[in-house]
């Protein structure tokens, strides 16, 4: 009788020690990132600035995740610095430019809005890197990450970049 209580002790207190909050870190979530490098603006036959951008093979995107998109902005003493779309920009020709994005559970499209494209300069237009974060729905809804920090998104998602 002592061994059946005894066992019975030891099953009750393993079922009720353990518990599924994974230390507070969501294993379960897993965000996929890709970089598009070269990336050159150029406006269409109406005057519409936007470069397409497939998901490559592996990043599998559902209609609920939320994607989200930052523009390299500079390198400053060895670091990158992203910058989320939309970004707004004044820029020094006395232009202004937007860079903003749409997306499907196929592609990104990164767009620039510009009322004058003649007055953007290559360094806006040329040789532009983005980084691409698909984020899970359940994620997005239930985080407190700032998403206009990359580095937080980077952080909470545990992504290597």
């Amino acid at each position: 009788m002592k061994k059946i209580f005894t066992l019975l002790c030891i099953t009750t207190f393993m079922l009720t020690s353990c518990s599924n909050d994974d230390d507070n870190t969501d294993f379960d979530t897993i965000g996929q990132t890709f970089e598009v490098d070269n990336v050159d603006f150029r406006p269409d036959i109406d005057g519409f600035i936007a470069v397409n951008i497939p998901f490559p093979a592996g990043v599998e995107v559902f209609d609920a995740d939320v994607v989200l998109v930052y523009r390299l902005e500079k390198v400053f003493e060895g670091n990158d610095v992203w910058e989320p779309l939309p970004t707004p920009l004044i820029i020094e020709a006395g232009g202004e430019l937007t860079y903003r994005f749409n997306f499907t559970i196929n592609d990104v499209d990164i767009l620039m809005d510009t009322p004058d494209f003649n007055l953007v300069l290559p360094k806006y237009t040329d040789n532009q890197t983005f980084r691409i974060v698909v984020v899970p729905s359940a994620f997005a809804q239930n985080s407190q990450i700032d998403f206009s920090d990359i580095n937080a998104v980077q952080s909470a998602l545990k992504l290597d970049f």
